[in-house]
């Protein structure tokens, strides 16, 4: 699929990585809307890109929708889609368990993109397919003995996105993950300091905006791209579960 011309939505669009899509999109001739809590930070991006802004809390189907709309009313359509906004946990499962933090941090991770998805289809069908990209995380791949909860919730996103994808892929709507290490985004800053003591290089966001358009251009679904320094980004090698044993 060719970039230039399309009309692309991208959720936590305001900041790191969204806001990096954002730019390379715009730079590739996308019409590019917006889509964030962050009403000064939104704004901000969509006048840089000369695209559209609309604040949307994907904790919320009903905005998610909205923003779809928004995007098919005052762009013509939708073609891509980069499901991106996420937040860190923080949450402890030991005696000081946090239910409300939980909560708010799964309605993000993984609502956000739930609703996303379910919000974006009808927009993508009408234009005959298109893309969409989720950020999942190099947690939903492997273990992250310090914050589970986000390990789970991007655990989630990954399965989400390997299981939608194979039905999908017959209409033309390809579905993608990108999976990227410590990445320069707010994401990172309650821990900021303990990687920079451990010497943990922080990824460039542009580094991860690059194979989110290279999925949205190809013609690959369900599949799961790690992005960390110092190597290419590919997709992870899914080991195939073991199948029943005869006698």
């Amino acid at each position: 699929m060719e970039i230039e011309g399309r009309v692309a939505l991208v959720t936590g669009g305001a900041s790191g990585i969204g806001r990096a899509v954002a730019r390379a999109l715009a730079g590739e001739g996308a019409r590019v809307v917006v889509a964030d809590v962050d009403a000064a930070g939104g704004e901000r991006v969509a006048e840089e890109v000369g695209g559209e802004f609309v604040r949307t809390d994907v904790r919320d189907l009903h905005q998610c929708l909205h923003a779809v709309e928004h995007a098919t009313t005052h762009c013509g359509g939708l073609d891509l889609v980069h499901l991106n906004a996420g937040v860190a946990t923080g949450c402890s499962l030991a005696d000081d368990f946090d239910v409300e933090a939980y909560r708010a941090a799964i309605a993000v991770n993984l609502d956000g993109v739930v609703f996303g998805l379910h919000a974006a289809l009808p927009a993508l069908r009408a234009r005959g397919g298109g893309a969409i990209v989720a950020t999942a995380s190099l947690a939903g791949l492997t273990s992250v003995p310090f914050d589970p909860i986000y390990a789970a919730n991007k655990h989630a996103v990954v399965g989400l996105v390997r299981s939608v994808a194979p039905t999908l892929a017959p209409e033309g709507i390809r579905v993608n993950a990108v999976c990227p290490g410590f990445a320069e985004s707010r994401i990172i800053e309650p821990i900021r300091a303990m990687l920079a003591e451990q010497g943990v290089p922080i990824i460039p966001a542009e580094r991860v905006a690059a194979p989110v358009l290279e999925l949205m251009r190809g013609e690959m679904a369900g599949e799961c791209w790690f992005v960390q320094p110092g190597r290419p980004a590919q997709a992870f090698a899914f080991r195939g579960v073991p199948g029943p044993r005869a006698g």
